[in-house]
C-alpha cells in the first residue's frame, strides 16, 4: 500500500473520563494495520476541572478566547495528552522518529453549530513542540464555519472499517460517548447524524445520586423500572424528529431542561438508559434504509443492560459490540482521529454533506509542525 504512515491518534471525549490512545498505520483511505492502544484516566479532581470548563464554555461567543478556568483547562488537557503519548511511546517501545503524526482532538466546551461556534480546547502548536512530532488539530472548525454541524466526525473512519467486514448491508456504526451518533454505511458517502444523548445524562446522574462517576455495567438501571411516559415526552422534542445530519451539544438535554423526576438511583439509571436506547431506535425512519446490523462502540458497549435494551429496541436487525467482530471498541474514536490527521494531511475530505449537511466534501484540520 503506496503512501502509508503511521499515525496516533488521541480522543478526550465528552463522558471526561480520560485520553485514549491508539495507532494505526494508513494512506488514509485503506487501513494497513493497527497498531497498540494506551489510555490515560483523568483523575476526580482533573474531571472537576474539565467540567468547570464545560459551564464556563457555554458562555463563550468567541472561539479564540479563554476567560477564567477556560485557559487553566486548556494547558491542563494539552499537557494530559502529552503525557499520553510520551507514556504510550515509552510502554510500546515506540521510536518517536517512527511516528508521522498525531491527531489531536481536544476536549469539546462548546458546539453551537446554529451559531457557526465550536470550540475544542487544547493547544495544538504547544503539543507540537513538546511532543517534538506534526500534530493535525481544530478539525471541527472548518467545516462549521461554512454552515457544516461539524459533528460527527468519524464517519469515513467507521465506513473504513465496515467495509471489511462481511456482514450483510446495511451497516449501522453506533457511538455511545457522552452523546450518541450512528454512521449508516451502504456504499457511496457515510451518512450520519447524532442520535441523542448517550452515557452523559447516565453519568451525570451517576455522579449526582450516588458520588460514583457511571452506572458500571448498567447495574443500576438492570434492578430499576423504566418509566415509558419520560422516555415518551423527551422524545418529543423536535431535535428527534430533525432529518439528518444533526449534531448535539453535551449538555443539550441537561436536566433542568428535560424536567428529570425524583427517581430511585435504579429507576433514574433504567430512565435515562432506556431515553438513549429509544432514541437511537427513533433514527431507523430517518436512514435510507434499516440498518441489518449494529455494530456499539463507545463507553455504552460496556454496559449489557443498555446493549439488552438496544437489541430490544432495534430487533429487526442485529446488534453487537465493536470488540464482538474484532474492533476495539474503547478506541475506535482515538483511531479515528488517527485516521483524519492522515487526511488531513494528505489534503482529503473528513466531513460530508450526509455527514454534516456541507454543500460538498471537505477537508479540516490544521496542521502544525514543532
Amino acid at each position: 500500500m503506496a503512501g502509508v504512515v503511521r499515525a496516533i491518534g488521541l480522543m478526550s471525549g465528552t463522558s471526561l473520563d480520560g485520553v485514549d490512545v491508539a495507532l494505526i498505520e494508513t494512506d488514509g483511505e485503506r487501513i494497513a494495520a493497527f497498531g497498540p492502544v494506551g489510555y490515560r484516566a483523568y483523575s476526580e479532581a482533573e474531571r472537576d476541572l474539565l467540567r468547570a470548563a464545560l459551564a464556563a464554555g457555554a458562555t463563550l461567543t468567541d472561539r479564540w478566547v479563554r476567560p477564567g478556568v477556560l485557559k487553566e483547562a486548556e494547558d491542563f488537557v494539552t499537557t494530559a495528552h502529552a503525557e499520553a503519548v510520551e507514556s504510550f511511546l515509552a510502554e510500546n517501545n515506540i521510536a518517536r522518529g517512527s511516528i508521522d503524526i498525531v491527531g489531536f482532538h481536544g476536549q469539546t466546551v462548546i458546539h453551537r453549530p446554529e451559531r457557526r461556534l465550536t470550540v475544542q480546547i487544547g493547544d495544538g502548536p504547544a503539543l507540537a513542540q513538546r511532543l517534538a512530532l506534526p500534530v493535525a488539530y481544530d478539525f471541527r472548525a472548518a467545516d462549521v464555519a461554512v454552515g457544516g454541524q461539524g459533528a460527527p466526525l468519524v464517519p469515513v473512519f467507521h465506513q473504513a472499517l465496515a467495509k471489511q467486514l462481511e456482514h450483510p448491508h446495511p451497516i449501522a456504526v453506533l457511538n455511545v460517548g457522552g452523546v450518541a451518533n450512528v454512521t449508516w454505511v451502504d456504499g457511496g458517502d457515510p451518512i450520519a447524524c447524532d442520535t441523542g444523548p448517550g452515557n452523559a445524562l447516565i453519568d451525570d446522574f451517576m455522579r449526582a445520586r450516588t458520588g460514583s462517576p457511571l452506572d458500571r455495567d448498567g447495574d443500576q438501571a438492570a434492578r430499576g423500572k423504566v418509566d415509558e411516559g419520560f422516555v415518551t415526552r423527551v422524545l418529543d422534542h423536535p431535535f428527534f424528529d430533525a432529518p439528518c445530519p444533526k449534531s448535539l451539544d453535551r449538555n443539550a438535554f441537561a436536566f433542568a431542561s428535560i424536567g428529570l423526576p425524583d427517581f430511585s438511583v435504579a429507576d433514574g439509571a433504567a430512565t435515562l438508559s432506556a431515553l438513549t436506547a429509544a432514541s437511537v431506535a427513533r433514527v431507523v425512519p430517518l436512514l435510507p434504509a434499516p440498518p441489518k446490523a449494529w455494530i456499539v462502540c463507545g463507553g455504552g458497549a460496556r454496559n449489557p443492560t443498555l446493549m439488552k435494551m438496544l437489541a430490544a429496541r432495534l430487533s429487526s436487525a442485529t446488534v453487537e459490540t465493536a470488540d464482538a467482530v474484532g474492533w476495539l471498541s474503547q478506541s475506535i474514536e482515538a483511531q479515528a482521529f488517527a485516521y483524519l490527521a492522515v487526511r488531513t494531511l494528505n489534503d482529503l475530505p473528513i466531513t460530508f454533506p450526509k455527514t454534516t449537511g456541507i454543500n460538498r466534501p471537505m477537508a479540516g484540520g490544521v496542521v502544525v509542525r514543532p
